[in-house]
């Protein structure tokens, strides 16, 4: 069902056709286009940059310069960026850049698949291992991590130098099950594979993947990481001057001193696609939905919340089916929701609402797997709608508890207890006015017209009835 959505709302936005960014009338063949990856690397990037590609080579640009500041992201977005990088035929820079940027994890990949890659004084990459997505043990490469293995190393400086060397090898790349070291290998294969196409350092780009390595700009230079370390963008593209790359299994030379820049800003079907896929949006727009299509079973005809939970719960749905989710934290949070409305339904003394709102808690934090930069829910936005959601359920017990306190009003429990008055008697039974409707009665008692009774009990369609002993006295 998931699929069927992702697909559907996908023709929609390409029958809609492309924003106004891209798709302009054509410019002089002398220019290099300029893209920008800022960010966590997700679908929203991996089809802006599909799109600035294809707007380059309609544009028959020289040179594509990627200016690169990422912590990472999702490995299947990177990866379709790197396949537009390789089937590119116009060259392709990579460029990390402002002073300060990263090309950490996921852009370490993809500056190595550029033809010519540079970097900004005081800019830093590397760190390339694969987070591992799920529950498992847990395993998984950060500077944390790289830190402890330092002060390890530290401590461990009475060991023989060779000893340290093969627990500098080991350290931090090595897997606890055999699904991480399938991961490690598939990554240090692919990022190797690019190193070779590529003529850059290969023995580096394997310490990046297994022991999460990072080097500055000049030394990303000096070990042939990087081929330019520029301090901006003309500077990078007068020492780009000359330069041979191959494309096709073709030498071709760059002549990229005297070209015009054009930067290609996302267009809004990129806007909108980055705005979704943001796990706080996706989870919230999730949230909405199954409020509001709550809201309407429960008060049929509302019309308004369905249709906004209907549409919340779909585009919700279509963001999730491109994010790392774990089933687990959607099964928790689902059945937090389900605990909390059956507590509205099923008063539990608030045990079942309980149970509700922690399971609404958890399965929130659970929601994304792993540790992806850039993918994951703040923890502002889950105290939020746990509280909102605590909030419903408060809400909801009260009205229950104000109902259980209120007298009943119809129904066989209304009519015990309630007075009447004899509408005609005899012989211990005749008919009497209750709650404004006309019943059979009997009685030991006997009574004459427009006397008050008071009804003990309903026998099939005939009342058993006793004198009113809150009646006035008759005169």
């Amino acid at each position: 069902m998931v699929h069927f959505l992702y697909r559907l709302i996908t023709v929609a936005l390409l029958v809609l056709g492309p924003g106004t960014a891209l798709g302009q009338s054509s410019e002089p063949a002398n220019v290099a286009i300029l893209l920008d990856v800022d960010g966590a690397i997700g679908p929203a990037t991996s089809e802006y940059i599909r799109d600035g590609f294809e707007e380059s080579r309609r544009r028959q640009a020289k040179v594509i310069v990627l200016r690169l500041n990422t912590p990472g992201g999702l490995d299947p977005s990177m990866r379709e960026i790197v396949g537009e990088i390789l089937r590119s035929p116009i060259p392709v820079i990579s460029y990390v850049t402002p002073s300060g940027a990263r090309a950490a994890s996921a852009g370490t990949y993809i500056v190595y698949a550029t033809h010519l890659a540079a970097m900004a004084p005081s800019t830093h990459l590397g760190a390339a291992t694969p987070v591992q997505l799920g529950g498992g043990s847990g395993w998984r490469t950060d500077d944390k991590k790289d830190d402890d293995k330092k002060d390890g190393d530290k401590k461990e400086g009475d060991k023989k130098e060779g000893d340290k060397k093969e627990g500098d090898k080991k350290g931090a790349s090595s897997p606890t099950s055999a699904g991480e070291a399938k991961a490690i290998n598939d990554a240090v294969a692919y990022i190797r594979g690019l190193a070779e196409l590529r003529g850059r350092n290969v023995s580096w780009a394997e310490k990046a993947v297994r022991e999460a390595a990072t080097l500055t700009a000049s030394e990303a230079q000096s070990q042939r990481v990087v081929e330019i370390v520029a301090k901006d963008l003309p500077d990078l593209l007068s020492q780009a001057e000359g330069r041979t790359v191959t494309i096709n299994d073709q030498q071709v030379a760059l002549h990229t001193r005297s070209l015009n820049t054009t930067a290609i800003e996302a267009n809004w079907r990129n806007r909108i696609l980055a705005t979704i896929t943001n796990p706080n949006i996706a989870y919230i727009l999730m949230l909405i939905g199954l409020y509001g299509l709550l809201f309407e079973f429960i008060s049929p005809g509302a019309v308004f919340p369905g249709v906004i939970g209907g549409i919340a719960l779909l585009v919700g749905l279509y963001a999730l089916n491109l994010l790392p989710i774990s089933y687990a934290g959607a099964g928790l949070l689902l059945l937090g929701i389900a605990l909390m409305v059956a507590e509205a339904f099923l008063p539990s003394f608030g045990v079942l609402g309980i149970g509700g709102v922690i399971s609404f808690a958890v399965g929130s934090l659970l929601l994304f797997r792993g540790d992806v930069p850039g993918f994951h829910l703040s923890w502002a936005v889950v105290a939020t709608a746990t509280i909102a959601s605590a909030g419903f359920l408060v809400i909801a017990l009260a009205a229950v508890w104000r109902a259980h306190r209120r007298d009943v009003v119809t129904g066989e429990a209304a009519l015990l207890r309630s007075a009447g008055q004899v509408l005609w008697w005899a012989d211990g039974k005749g008919e009497v006015l209750v709650r404004g409707e006309r019943w059979a009665a009997k009685s030991e008692s006997e009574f004459t017209r427009g006397d008050r009774v008071r009804v003990l009990e309903r026998q099939n369609l005939k009342l058993l009835v006793e004198p009113d002993p809150d009646a006035p006295p008759k005169s």
